[in-house]
């Protein structure tokens, strides 16, 4: 009888765990997927040479979905993660006490424009998930003047992006748009970078079922 109650516990714990994290990332995704959309952006690091000496720049890390494994993967004080969304950023720093990972010394960055954001540090490696798809011109032209301003010399910015022909359309708060290549070939060009197409996001194993995995590309850009 009491293994069968200490079963129940567990099983209740979880569940309530797993309600808890669904309901924090989906603030910043589908929710079903959190866990999945986690390992896919770690993973995509790792396979492009992540280092644990790296100094990683998370673009738009709302709660840490993302975040956490990189956490825990790179040296203490080497994660930086910012976002415009306070409340979500909030989320974010309970993810990292639930990991336990608060020795880590993260540093999470709460901002309105990137133009404010003012960092004594050089980055080898930035990543922006899902972040390009929602910003508007002006914004995206501000967000590569602070990537170009704080990339090292050979460091690499890689970023998903909607290269199609679509309507529009609107994600909680924020636009969804969709661009042709040669705007993010000029945006490179402008901002003293190279860029590269690496491929849609099934090719590089995103595989939701959903049409985003063959629509989004990712993009490699590297400071020259």
């Amino acid at each position: 009888m009491l293994k069968k109650i200490i079963s129940k516990v567990r099983c209740y714990i979880g569940n309530l765990t797993k309600t808890t994290q669904e309901r924090r990332h989906g603030l910043v995704g589908n929710p079903k997927v959190w866990k999945y959309a986690r390992d896919f952006q770690f993973q995509f690091l790792l396979d492009q040479g992540l280092q644990k000496t790296d100094k990683l720049m998370d673009i738009g890390c709302g709660t840490l979905r993302g975040g956490i494994p990189m956490i825990q993967y790179l040296n203490k004080g080497n994660y930086y993660g910012m976002e415009v969304r306070g409340a979500v950023l909030d989320e974010g720093r309970k993810e990292i006490k639930s990991a336990k990972l608060e020795y880590k010394n993260p540093n999470l960055i709460s901002f309105k424009h990137f133009s404010e954001v003012k960092l004594d540090v050089q980055f080898n490696v930035m990543f922006a998930f899902s972040v390009l798809i929602h910003l508007e011109d002006k914004i995206a032209d501000r967000c590569f003047q602070f990537v170009s301003k704080s990339l090292a010399v050979g460091g690499v910015f890689y970023a998903n992006v909607n290269i199609a022909e679509h309507k529009e359309g609107n994600w909680l708060e924020f636009p969804i748009v969709f661009r042709s290549q040669e705007f993010y070939n000029d945006l490179a060009a402008k901002n003293g970078m190279t860029v590269e197409v690496m491929g849609n996001l099934l090719g590089l194993g995103h595989n939701t079922g959903k049409k985003m995995d063959r629509q989004q590309i990712m993009l490699k850009f590297m400071k020259i």
